[in-house]
């Protein structure tokens, strides 16, 4: 990284620029610097309003950039050692789905985790593509899933040779990182591609106290959530590509989906924010660990609490943690994790970023301070005091086993009824049914309905889990392949 170079935002300094020359509009956006809309100008502020304008001449087109997107883009590779990094104003699920459609088509294979999110599902139903799942392993004691085995993933290549690509989760929601390099070698070897899915990983590229990022992996493209853990505004991503991967094509597949009409608020947050790590991303992300570990010595002192991190390690299925991430089992308390999500919000207005079955996640930044962890504690301390029972009829594991019977795209695009959710036993479903957040499908088409399946959404929907991803917004009826 040339550091020389990284105190640069080339976006905001242009549209800065942009903003003094006072230019009268007679374009898009119709608000007019916010004149035509005073009640959105009080509420979002003037500036903000002056900076939200369009695609033109002096401000690049995110398209086909020519000068200031493509410089800030270039800063960014070089700051994420990358040989290109497109700037994303569709969130990372934008990334996920460019990063597939970009390398597999209509009946080719991908190997990947099933605890995948649902935009890689999305872009499965697009391509046509044809997953081969290796199954994650499982942690019983936490009821999580962990990383891929390499031994699992040998397997999967050495059974399906013609697959185009192996995708990965790296970290996952709960910090739980694979042998990326392996992996990346051995799928290399083989001739495959290899995606990664960083949406939680951005520090990874700026301190050398966490886990090996995608692209010093060797990986070929990563997705990385600069809003999560970078400082940017939501919505806002970078992909990353290696340079085995051509750029236009790249940029081809990307313009596809995304819109001919980027946020430069949002991507002047991205430049802005990739200034900020590439300059003091190491000093950042110490505090980060330091104020996470702080918390986890907390928490676990309250009792029945594990907040866990590094004692997880077993050089394969767990190959490294994210110790920036609070992941809190609660089994223990006799709560599920979504429970203790609702009560935190609703009675000591703290908001975690999900929970599901057995955990929940805390998402630790550098905008964190002290007294907030000290709040976040003494909650859970009282929750525990006031709401701790006996584990009794508990599920405690979060992953079920798919039975795939169509590709993602051929059920979607079924005929297809509506069916009682209750009478769908047996069948193949036609859509999603997830949790969300996280977002990890329970449910995605092409897979048969079991009963257990059918059990877990009746719990997660009991503990306070919103269902989502099914026509009825209720989760009572589901569609199954007629």
């Amino acid at each position: 990284m040339q550091l020389s170079l990284q105190d640069r935002a080339p976006i905001a300094e242009a549209l800065d620029r942009f903003r003094r020359n006072r230019v009268v509009p007679f374009d898009v956006p119709g608000h007019k610097r916010g004149k035509g809309n005073p009640e959105l100008t009080a509420f979002l502020g003037e500036r903000c309003m002056q900076l939200d304008v369009n695609s033109m001449k002096p401000l690049d087109n995110l398209v086909h950039p020519v000068s200031v997107i493509r410089e800030a883009e270039e800063l960014a590779a070089d700051a994420f050692g990358a040989a290109h990094a497109f700037f994303m104003v569709g969130g990372t699920t934008s990334s996920v789905q460019a990063m597939i459609l970009s390398t597999v088509g209509r009946g080719d294979k991908i190997i990947l985790p099933r605890n995948v999110h649902r935009s890689v599902m999305g872009a499965l139903i697009l391509t046509g593509a044809h997953p081969i799942y290796v199954n994650p392993q499982t942690d019983d004691r936490l009821g999580i899933s962990l990383g891929m085995k390499v031994e699992d993933v040998r397997a999967a290549i050495e059974a399906h040779p013609d697959a185009k690509a192996v995708f990965l989760n790296n970290p996952t929601y709960y910090g739980i990182c694979s042998n990326l390099r392996a992996v990346t070698e051995m799928a290399h070897a083989a001739g495959m591609r290899v995606l990664v899915d960083e949406a939680h990983g951005t520090h990874f590229y700026f301190s050398d106290r966490l886990p090996l990022s995608a692209m010093a992996a060797g990986a070929d493209m990563a997705s990385v959530s600069m809003h999560k853990s970078g400082g940017s505004l939501t919505q806002s991503s970078m992909l990353l590509i290696g340079p085995g991967m051509s750029e236009g094509y790249v940029r081809q597949i990307i313009n596809l989906t995304q819109t001919t009409s980027g946020s430069y608020l949002l991507l002047s947050s991205l430049d802005l924010s990739r200034k900020r790590l590439a300059l003091h991303g190491e000093e950042i992300f110490s505090r980060v660990i330091a104020i996470a570990q702080y918390a986890r010595e907390e928490i676990n002192a309250i009792g029945d609490y594990d907040a866990f991190s590094r004692e997880l390690i077993d050089g394969d299925s767990v190959f490294d943690f994210d110790v920036t991430k609070l992941s809190v089992n609660t089994l223990a308390v006799g709560l599920a994790g979504i429970e203790v999500y609702d009560i935190l919000r609703d009675e000591y207005d703290i908001q975690v970023e999900f929970g599901d079955i057995g955990n929940f996640l805390a998402y630790i930044s550098v905008g964190d301070r002290r007294q907030d962890i000290e709040r976040l504690v003494s909650a859970l301390a009282e929750i525990r005091r006031r709401y701790k029972r006996p584990r009794v009829g508990m599920l405690s594991q979060e992953y079920i086993h798919p039975q795939v019977v169509m590709t993602p795209q051929d059920a979607f695009y079924a005929n297809k009824e509506s069916l009682p959710l209750e009478a769908t036993e047996g069948r193949i479903s036609a859509e999603f049914v997830m949790c969300y957040p996280p977002g990890i499908p329970i449910l995605t088409p092409g897979e048969r309905i079991t009963g257990e399946i059918l059990r877990y959404i009746a719990y997660a929907r009991e503990k306070g889990c919103s269902l989502t991803g099914s026509e009825d917004p209720a989760t009572a009826h589901l569609n199954v392949i007629r």
